[in-house]
């Protein structure tokens, strides 16, 4: 299902692509999420006015008009890449500026992330006594579990950690939001944990899913390698990766097995570094989005050569190769047409499940 979304989503915008963040309305709301990672705020509120105010200044700035955010049907606020820098003060006002819903958030440095592994070994930071102006306790609040990244098969899953303090007879607040100011210590900073795991498949998922194949991808010539991103994936949500139908696990990279792929974990495995070329294939909430066939660009130059001998004639009758290739072309924009109108059709008018077919569209 999640990949007929992401194709109807290239003509209409839509929301579950990303975290969205709610408040009750009139409440003022606190959070702490990862830099880096794209959120939406919402408010639902026709024509509502959004102001911000960093925790560095007491002044509010109307962002409506700022090209670096983007206000959304229903007057929700989306903030693509946010830095720590946009940390503070986002207020919803309906015309009369009056509040709506107000949101304090906290963009804690996702380059600061400390990762950890429980089946390694390795152990989440432990609970810090500092002083900032007074005596405090640093610890990490955690998110609940994520889904387990695969089923039937061993599998992974992840959760995040944020950086809060919490003074003696005070309530917890995320880091920045408390110190309103840079401060640098090995202890502030945000959690990744990982734990290997298990679990049945779910009979309701449906199984009769496309899923998207980029087969232009190339080794750069220079560092030998290329950045592969899974469509809809995210930090805040399950992701598994295979090369060549063997699983890609948080715990051999950690250890130190791998040399032939890297998972960026500031994207929460989101992007893969491969170093050779194979069929790699990712998942997001256990179905499979895309599939990718990087390639030497030594091997497609010899190939393109191989071919260019073996064809020679088509460089001696251009009339017939250009009929040819126009045909070819009208074929191509046919079948994408035909694709496309099917799979956004299947939005509205779901599949039977229960009988598995795989549906591929090619992208070049």
């Amino acid at each position: 299902m999640l990949a007929t979304l992401w194709l109807a989503s290239l003509s209409l915008p839509l929301l579950w692509a990303q975290k969205l963040i709610n408040c009750p309305y009139k409440n003022l709301c606190r959070y702490a999420l990862l830099s880096g990672n794209d959120v939406i705020l919402q408010c639902n509120y026709p024509k509502a006015l959004w102001y911000f105010s960093s925790t560095l200044e007491d002044t509010l700035s109307l962002l409506n008009s700022m090209p670096n955010v983007k206000i959304l049907p229903g007057s929700n606020l989306q903030l693509p890449n946010p830095q720590p820098s946009q940390t503070g003060l986002y207020r919803c006002l309906d015309g009369h500026k009056t509040r709506v819903v107000e949101y304090e958030i906290d963009f804690q440095d996702i380059a600061l992330l400390h990762v950890t592994h429980k089946d390694l070994g390795q152990t989440p930071m432990g609970n810090e006594t500092m002083n900032l102006g007074g005596e405090v306790i640093v610890f990490t609040r955690w998110d609940p579990w994520q889904d387990c990244n695969r089923c039937e098969k061993p599998g992974e899953r992840k959760r995040l950690g944020y950086c809060y303090v919490e003074e003696p007879l005070g309530k917890p607040t995320p880091c920045w939001l408390y110190m309103r100011e840079k401060v640098t210590h090995k202890r502030l900073r945000p959690e990744l944990q990982l734990q290997a795991c298990r679990v049945p498949c779910d009979t309701v998922i449906e199984t009769n899913q496309p899923f998207f194949v980029f087969d232009t991808r190339q080794l750069d010539k220079a560092t030998d390698h290329v950045w592969l991103s899974c469509p809809l994936a995210s930090i805040y949500r399950p992701v598994h990766w295979e090369v060549n139908d063997t699983a890609i696990t948080w715990q051999n990279q950690l250890s130190g097995e791998y040399v032939s792929s890297f998972m960026d974990p500031l994207s929460g495995g989101q992007q893969l570094k491969v170093f050779q070329p194979a069929i790699y294939r990712c998942f997001v909430e256990q179905e499979l989005i895309a599939q990718f066939n990087p390639t030497d660009p030594e091997d497609e130059l010899r190939e393109s050569e191989r071919q260019s001998k073996g064809q020679g004639w088509f460089r001696t009758q251009p009339g017939k190769a250009d009929s040819v290739l126009r045909g070819l072309k009208l074929m191509l924009l046919t079948l994408s047409l035909l694709v496309v109108g099917g799979l956004l059709c299947k939005v509205v008018f779901r599949p039977v499940r229960g009988k598995k077919r795989n549906q591929v569209l090619l992208v070049k």
